[in-house]
């Protein structure tokens, strides 16, 4: 029997190292960013809800180790094999909401299913992900043509629109992003993208300054929260509430936080959902400069895993895979802590395994499976 220390014979060195690889560190560094958010949520649910919310949000991350699995162990390929039904469920689940969805506070994007709510817009990110890489991995011979290029765009156009009639800009915004990253893994020459951000420029221009475009386009809270970004009113019931009482938050944290358990914010439960989009604020309370720079740091360290695995794809399809669930979290995490500091305004997107919700959790553990899963398939570069 071969020696388990001992490489075995008549294997060179690229043999024994192109095995399968399980990158230990990406899942160490989830997993600290899940229990990061755990007691998080804890900490702000005892004092309001007894610990109600918590538990539901540990029972949504237990339901969270199922689509782990399912991304882990299937084959990726697998996906771009099904690419035309996932792109119809997509548009099956995100139409759904339109008729079958609960209306919250003027937005209908979530489906009750039992005692769970599912939120189908989050479901989408990662099959557009999915779709929108299998659609430009059949066209690498035509990857120059600005008819690819277009095609590309009006792939997303379809889930894009049916996310802004529920409305979720936010969502919108992760869609737009995934366009752009996918597009560029893919090899679409940049010029297209100028004469797309050129485009936008202009809509946004007009959106702005005709009041009929605006107001079929924005929502009045939406116009309040640009506004109110901008003027940096202080009162005690506008658009800026949550921004000014999450800057208080952090002001009282200072250097060494108030301590676990001890957030002043919290317990006087001054900050709307905070247990959603302005979690962060809890940490920044009770953690204090140190544990944000900590928590930043857990961030940073799984963000540099995902781009080892995106370094190492060989595979066309792998790379944009990759490149796309990088932009879904790597946006939602950028977005949500610049609104939760006041520099973006607030468009309502959660932080990853931070922020309470159990479509949102069950997203990041699925993209965790999938990004374990391709790593273990591709061969290590060799420098």
């Amino acid at each position: 029997m071969a020696s388990l220390t001992r490489p075995t014979p008549g294997l060179s060195v690229e043999q024994r190292r192109s095995g399968p690889r399980f990158d230990g560190y990406l899942l160490l560094s989830a997993l600290i960013l899940l229990t990061v958010g755990l007691m998080s949520v804890y900490s702000e649910g005892v004092a309001r809800d007894g610990g109600a919310n918590f538990r539901r949000q540990l029972l949504n991350t237990v339901i969270g180790i199922g689509p782990f699995a399912l991304f882990y162990s299937v084959n990726p390929k697998t996906w771009l094999r099904g690419s035309n039904l996932l792109y119809g469920l997509m548009g099956l689940i995100l139409l759904g909401t339109l008729f079958l969805g609960k209306d919250t506070k003027g937005a209908q994007r979530w489906i009750e299913v039992g005692p769970l709510q599912f939120q189908p817009s989050e479901m989408a990110k990662l099959l557009a992900v999915l779709t929108l890489a299998t659609f430009y991995g059949n066209r690498q011979e035509s990857i120059q043509r600005f008819s690819t290029f277009a095609l590309g765009f009006a792939h997303m156009a379809v889930p894009l629109a049916l996310i802004l009639m529920q409305p979720h800009l936010g969502a919108a915004l992760v869609m737009l992003v995934v366009w752009f990253s996918v597009s560029l893994l893919a090899g679409v020459p940049m010029r297209y993208f100028g004469a797309a951000a050129a485009a936008a420029v202009v809509l946004v221009g007009l959106v702005f300054t005709v009041p009929s475009l605006s107001n079929k386009l924005l929502h009045g809270y939406q116009k309040d929260r640009i506004e109110g970004l901008l003027t940096k009113s202080k009162d005690t019931k506008g658009s800026n509430w949550q921004t000014d009482r999450a800057e208080i938050a952090f002001g009282v944290g200072g250097v060494y936080g108030t301590g676990f358990l001890q957030g002043q914010q919290k317990a006087g439960q001054f900050i709307p959902e905070q247990r959603n989009d302005f979690v962060f604020t809890v940490i920044g309370e009770e953690g204090g400069l140190i544990g944000c720079t900590l928590v930043l740091a857990a961030y940073g360290f799984f963000f540099y895993r995902i781009f080892l695995v995106m370094l190492n794809a060989t595979d066309p399809f792998y790379k944009m895979v990759v490149g796309g669930i990088f932009a879904v979290i790597g946006f939602h995490t950028f977005v949500n802590i610049a609104m939760v500091l006041q520099i973006l305004p607030v468009v309502g997107l959660w932080l990853p395994f931070l922020s309470s919700g159990g479509t949102a959790i069950w997203l990041c553990m699925a993209c965790v499976g999938l990004l374990l899963n391709i790593r273990r398939r591709e061969k290590p570069l060799l420098f």
